[in-house]
């Protein structure tokens, strides 16, 4: 290649920052291998020990530990910011006042009053910002979402989504510190509420339940989102292994994102007169014995594979180069509104009283 193609090829690549080096920071980086022109230039850490080993981890090219000098690093074109709830807020108005497109971690914030904030100051700015709500962007979702606006399940009557994972008391965690906040609705429940809000909209009413863990953040809970003609009842919870599935039924039958739903790799279609059998949506398979039955093809119901390398969180990357590209301020997928419209709906559940409940730790 000569000199002026190697430039061309350099001027098309796309440079994302990263703040934060845990878990969630890890796999974002990991995945940018599965995005064509995608470049991970920056990263930021408290430590910079912390920093230069996920440079070298990830291949980035520049490991910071002050946040102001890796947010005017020109080479940056967005980003990622991967950091404890708490804080993000403060890191994500930090950076659209620093020019930087931001992609925030669920949840954009602890509340819809703080995330109407980054929403205010983005459009000041006229920055582009989204929250990395990722399940929204993965083949099997779009997938789902086409089926519905298509009519092929008819008008959505129900949805019945479960996220739940066990995870053992300690006060220290992120998991369970207010501090840091913690809790399962924030981590977990926010997943249902926001894909039930992708296919049905904002509800009319919001209504639900919550159990404390005993440093007085939510160990589960349990919502309804009410529409008109139609309902949404979800749970979450960090007090037991779910069946993580979620189902949408339709008058014309059904659909399902098979477990773990925040990463299906395959929907399953139902046809009515199958949806209310054993073999339905609702029954979901247990066991060795279960999950090989759950496979055989039965009369009214077919599955779609929906494969891909990695986590899944490159397809929420890809969607915002995109829209950057295109010179969009927000997502038409993810648009702040809707993350708004999600943290208010919890916001109202966890507003209220935790119901007394025994919690085996």
């Amino acid at each position: 290649m000569d000199e002026t193609g190697e430039k061309a090829a350099k001027s098309s690549d796309f440079g994302w920052g990263i703040i934060g080096s845990g878990e969630i920071a890890q796999r974002f980086a990991a995945d940018l291998v599965f995005v064509p022109d995608a470049t991970l230039v920056a990263n930021h850490s408290r430590s910079l020990a912390s920093a230069e080993q996920f440079r070298g981890a990830f291949g980035g090219k520049r490991a910071y530990v002050d946040l102001d000098s890796f947010l005017s690093d020109p080479a940056v074109d967005a980003v990622y910011i991967a950091t404890p709830n708490s804080v993000h807020l403060a890191q994500a108005l930090k950076a659209v006042r620093s020019g930087k497109a931001i992609l925030t971690e669920k949840p954009i914030a602890p509340s819809h009053t703080e995330a109407s904030v980054i929403q205010r100051e983005a459009t000041r700015t006229k920055v582009f910002a989204m929250e990395a709500l990722w399940t929204r962007f993965l083949p099997a979702a779009v997938a789902a979402k086409t089926k519905i606006d298509a009519g092929e399940i008819g008008t959505i009557r129900r949805i019945t989504a479960e996220l739940a994972y066990a995870h053992d008391y300690d006060p220290e965690s992120r998991f369970f510190k207010r501090s840091l906040g913690g809790g399962a609705t924030l981590d977990l429940g926010v997943y249902c509420v926001s894909l039930a809000m992708y296919f049905l909209g904002q509800p009319q009413k919001v209504s639900g339940l919550w159990h404390a863990a005993p440093s007085g953040v939510d160990m589960s809970s349990e919502m309804t989102l009410h529409y008109d003609g139609a309902e949404a009842n979800l749970s979450c919870g960090f007090d037991r292994d779910g069946a993580n599935h979620f189902v949408i039924e339709g008058t014309q039958g059904a659909l399902r994102l098979d477990a773990p739903f925040l990463q299906a790799q395959r929907l399953t279609l139902y046809r009515p007169f199958v949806v209310a059998t054993p073999f339905g949506p609702l029954k979901p398979p247990s066991g060795l014995f279960g999950r090989l039955l759950d496979r055989l093809p039965i009369p009214g119901r077919w599955m779609e594979d929906y494969p891909f390398e990695g986590s899944g969180l490159q397809f929420e990357a890809m969607a915002v180069m995109n829209a950057i590209r295109k010179g969009e301020k927000t997502s038409k997928i993810m648009p702040l509104s809707d993350s708004i419209n999600v943290l208010r709906a919890i916001n109202i559940v966890l507003a209220q009283p935790a119901t007394t409940r025994v919690i085996k730790i």
